[in-house]
């Protein structure tokens, strides 16, 4: 995890006693070419979820989402080469496609950095597929779309709608026509196992969703529906990407990872919808509705 001086790790500090006593947390930046070096010492598998992801941000600070995105996926990866790692998944986006220019989208469709997050995350691809194709290094590329779930911070649209929802009856949001394809934490992470478990997925890269495509405002009805009450919404300009950049429509073709994995979400938004009210309500101090943080 990355180092901070207040002694906290993050949503890990959610878990029971029992469950902490079996991890070990190390502390580090994954810009650090050594610290990865050491790190990553005597180990089977590896699964690189350490990034830069807020699209807002990247709009202040681009050069953070280079050191961190693509820079710290060369330190990993060179790290897998020189200490003989049988197995690498690097996290890629949904965003490195773009706004759709057909749909549910394969891994065939064109990649388009329409921010500079997603930019920074093509690159990141990149370097993956070089590795392997220079090196036989064994890693995986696997592209969920749209995660949510408990413990997701309201930097993302479904925690934000249900945080505010929760506070107040009128709640702030930018774009309500932008389709997604939500899929449930549990089904994402099932889908991390089965990319590393399986050899056929070596040098690959897998799209990982539902196929089913939910604009923001229809996410929205449905909180209303599981909560219980009427949520209007008032359009807040600042966050709304600028217009070039906007990604207007994400819809996923996952008959690779079908194919080659034999996953399949099992999850229904709602569902995942449900527990993720529950868990926000629940955990009310870990959230700040009043404030938007990029």
């Amino acid at each position: 995890m990355h180092y901070n001086s207040r002694n906290d790790f993050g949503n890990l500090e959610l878990l029971d006693d029992e469950t902490k006593e079996q991890i070990e947390i190390v502390s580090g930046d994954i810009r650090d070419p050594f610290f990865i070096l050491r790190a990553t010492k005597d180990i089977d598998a590896i699964f690189h979820l350490a990034a830069l992801i807020p699209i807002p941000y990247s709009y202040v600070a681009p050069q953070s989402f280079f050191e961190t995105n693509v820079q710290g996926t060369m330190n990993l990866l060179e790290a897998v080469r020189f200490n003989n790692i049988e197995r690498i998944a690097v996290t890629s986006t949904s965003e490195t496609y773009g706004t759709a220019q057909y749909t549910p989208i394969d891994e065939k469709h064109p990649s388009q950095g329409q921010s500079p997050y997603s930019a920074s995350k093509i690159g990141a691809d990149k370097l993956a597929e070089s590795y392997y194709l220079s090196f036989d290094l064994p890693v995986v590329t696997v592209r969920p779309f749209n995660t949510f779930g408990p413990r997701q911070s309201a930097r993302a649209v479904i925690p934000t709608i249900i945080s505010q929802a929760l506070v107040r009856d009128k709640i702030k949001l930018g774009s309500l026509t932008a389709v997604r394809d939500f899929t449930y934490v549990k089904d994402t992470a099932e889908a991390f196992v089965a990319a590393v478990s399986s050899d056929k997925s070596i040098g690959q890269v897998i799209n990982f969703g539902t196929g089913v495509g939910t604009e923001i405002s229809k996410v929205k009805e449905e909180v209303e529906k599981i909560m219980g009450k009427k949520i209007e919404v008032e359009t807040d300009e600042q966050r709304i990407r600028p217009k070039k950049s906007e990604v207007w429509e994400l819809i996923c073709d996952s008959t690779k990872a079908k194919d080659l994995t034999g996953w399949q979400p099992v999850r229904s938004l709602n569902e995942g919808l449900a527990e993720t009210v529950e868990f926000i309500a629940n955990h009310p101090e870990i959230y700040k509705p009043d404030i938007y943080n990029i």
